[in-house]
């Protein structure tokens, strides 16, 4: 029991699962965001669609076991477009999983409410519930990676527009006919700003460069000062503000949220951002939005997952 003003509230539990292309974390978290337990179960030896939903079946009982108690459901958090607990798909890296009702097909196998939304829309409630804009209501969250995923929070809620088909942030175009991207469209910000493009783009400045270079090494090479990677970084701080200020003049966030593993490389990387957006968006609109790295890292699928299980069934 948790005491408050003398007044006992009992504790709440749910079970968050965030799914990824090789491996699942699934654990407990009380409604104050502590993680009590959790684990990972890899997917690789799982080739079919039943396989995997064998193995989540498996890791709810193990939850449900070792926790000893009732829960108020279970968050899952799954790659792709997901509409009222159906995957419609774009889970790339799993077999099936197209126009499936796995959200009542775990509750039938467990008997517990499921709750299904996209990962990247649970990472972002779980900085807004827990993390980097847990003082906020409004805020929006961009994870920047091999592409670019993201959440828009309005009022403490995801909105992803009608039947939850919207939100692609990553996918908003910032130059007219520009580069193909993967998904069909031309000139989407995730072809230019992600950390793909990133590296794309030090390639053609240093064509002699190592194959097998990454994110972290132009970071590397652009706080010592090497000139490919100073105009790389300048290039990859330029587009991804520009998507920013979009977001900025369209939802006059209270925090723009920036994931990743590239959002860890320093304050200047966040600096560098609200230079430009701040130079560049509606100063009406920016007036109370402020740039902030994630707090909450790899535990934001697994968090999220379980804020959204208390949103919907929390009494």
């Amino acid at each position: 029991m948790i005491t408050l003003n003398d007044t006992p509230i009992s504790k709440s539990y749910a079970i968050g699962i965030d799914i990824g292309g090789t491996s699942l974390k699934c654990g407990v978290v009380d409604e104050l965001g502590e993680i009590l337990f959790s684990f990972i179960v890899s997917l690789k030896d799982a080739k079919t669609e039943a396989e995997i939903i064998s193995l989540m079946v498996n890791a709810i009982t193990q939850c449900t076991d070792q926790l000893k108690k009732p829960i108020v459901g279970i968050g899952i958090g799954f790659p792709g477009l997901i509409e009222e607990d159906v995957i419609i798909g774009g889970g790339v890296n799993l077999p099936g999983f197209e126009q499936l009702p796995l959200g009542k097909i775990l509750k039938d196998l467990t008997g517990h409410n499921i709750v299904i939304d996209n990962d990247a829309n649970l990472m972002g409630l779980a900085e807004l519930i827990y993390g980097a804009a847990k003082d906020s209501t409004d805020a929006v969250f961009l994870t920047i990676g091999t592409g670019i995923g993201g959440a828009i929070m309005i009022n403490k809620k995801l909105y992803s527009g009608y039947k939850n088909r919207g939100g692609e942030l990553g996918h908003t175009v910032i130059q007219q006919n520009g580069m193909l991207c993967n998904c069909g469209g031309r000139g989407c910000l995730e072809t230019y700003a992600s950390v793909t493009a990133l590296i794309n783009y030090y390639k053609t400045q240093n064509p002699s460069s190592e194959e097998n270079i990454d994110g972290k090494t132009i970071i590397k090479k652009y706080l010592s000062g090497e000139d490919h990677a100073l105009n790389t970084m300048q290039h990859h701080f330029d587009y991804l503000a520009a998507g920013i200020v979009n977001f900025v003049n369209i939802f006059s966030p209270q925090k723009v949220i920036i994931g990743g593993g590239i959002s860890e490389a320093g304050q200047f990387y966040i600096d560098e951002l609200t230079k430009r957006v701040k130079t560049f968006a509606i100063p009406v609109a920016f007036a109370h939005s402020t740039i902030v790295a994630a707090d909450l890292g790899n535990k934001a699928g697994l968090l999220g997952a379980c804020a959204i299980a208390f949103q919907k069934f929390k009494v």
